[in-house]
């Protein structure tokens, strides 16, 4: 893949990576930066990202918006002519001030998913930022398609596809990623999201870059991407266990020691299958046990505080200050196969080139 560049409109990285946005704090400045540094696109998570700000409790949103442009210019003062972004859940609460923030502080592209993100290019309005839906199935790409272009007469900027093996909260049901289990399965729906996407291209007279993720880890699997028809490649996983990831040393080293039995899909606290590595709090979890949690912090709609097992918020926050054993510590379906911690640099030329 040398001298293989992505091409967004009127901006192009050097090299096809988009490392995947990581939420809480695992995907904030230092990695973002980094990885825009080495060529690639850098993605903020806005998930909570003022977790750390001295009022996050007494007024989350403020420390989010405020740690928002924080981030952002910690990733721009190491890679001052990279690409930065930000990924956005639809499904968080406040998510119209988070994208408008997000554009105020300088985003170059927003990725957009859990949930279809069909106001995004009415909240971005008429900046320059580049807007890419995250998309799972051929009907969810469809959908986004149609709608962005009947009501705002434009096609994304890039779209994403998110497989059946990525991190996190995953965008299908138990019954979909046990249909998606093999990868040929998938490779179907790939290929009949790339083919919808031909169409509004040839409707619209415009290029829609496709990137592809979900248990990208290796040359061979970035190959197969690039082979299937994608553009660029959405890698989280792997940046986990780098020495420029903002998460803390003991998050990156439970990645490292997992095995792969340790990697289960578990059901989040707002009802979404994720993909996690079982630690004592996901044990005491599925044993049934409900968690105490701190005060509602406003994190996603479909959450009652009520009657949640456990808070996300809280067991995230965990993850990322490396209190492991009380954590909920998501990952993708080849966290097991990080034996080391490496550099992002490391990281990119493994997944596009074989001399490595």
């Amino acid at each position: 893949m040398d001298g293989h560049r992505l091409k967004i409109g009127n901006i192009e990285a050097a090299v096809p990576v988009i490392q995947g946005g990581m939420g809480v704090g695992i995907s904030l400045g230092n990695l973002a930066g980094a990885v825009a540094k080495v060529g690639g696109i850098g993605v903020i998570s806005a998930a909570q990202i003022g977790f750390r700000e001295p009022d996050f409790d007494s007024d989350t949103k403020a420390a989010n918006l405020r740690a928002i442009r924080k981030e952002y210019e910690k990733a721009r003062a190491i890679a001052p002519d990279g690409i930065i972004g930000f990924n956005l859940m639809v499904a968080m609460r406040h998510y119209e001030e988070y994208v408008q923030a997000a554009v105020e502080a300088g985003a170059d592209i927003i990725i957009s998913g859990a949930g279809l993100p069909t106001e995004l290019p009415k909240i971005a309005g008429e900046s320059d930022v580049k807007l890419s839906p995250i998309v799972s199935t051929e009907k969810s790409a469809k959908v986004i398609l149609k709608y962005w272009g009947k009501k705002y007469g434009r096609m994304p900027d890039l779209l994403v596809i998110e497989g059946p093996k990525a991190g996190g909260h995953l965008g299908f049901t138990r019954e979909q990623l046990k249909e998606y289990g093999k990868d040929e399965s998938y490779d179907q729906e790939i290929r009949r999201i790339l083919y919808t996407v031909k169409i509004y291209e040839e409707q619209y007279q415009c290029k829609i870059p496709v990137a592809l993720g979900g248990g990208i880890e290796n040359y061979e699997q970035a190959m197969h991407a690039f082979s299937l028809g994608a553009d660029a490649i959405q890698v989280a996983t792997r940046f986990v266990t780098t020495k420029e990831c903002d998460a803390d040393i003991r998050y990156k080293e439970a990645y490292i020691k997992a095995e792969e039995q340790d990697i289960a899909i578990v059901k989040s606290p707002v009802g979404m299958p994720g993909r996690a590595i079982m630690n004592p709090f996901m044990k005491r979890v599925m044993s049934g046990e409900r968690i105490p949690h701190s005060p509602c912090h406003q994190c996603l709609y479909s959450c009652n505080p009520a009657e949640i097992p456990y808070c996300i918020t809280d067991a995230l926050i965990h993850a990322a200050k490396g209190e492991v054993d009380d954590a909920l510590l998501f990952c993708g379906a080849h966290a097991y196969k990080a034996k080391r911690l490496e550099t992002v640099k490391e990281v990119v030329a493994s997944l596009l080139s074989e001399r490595v």
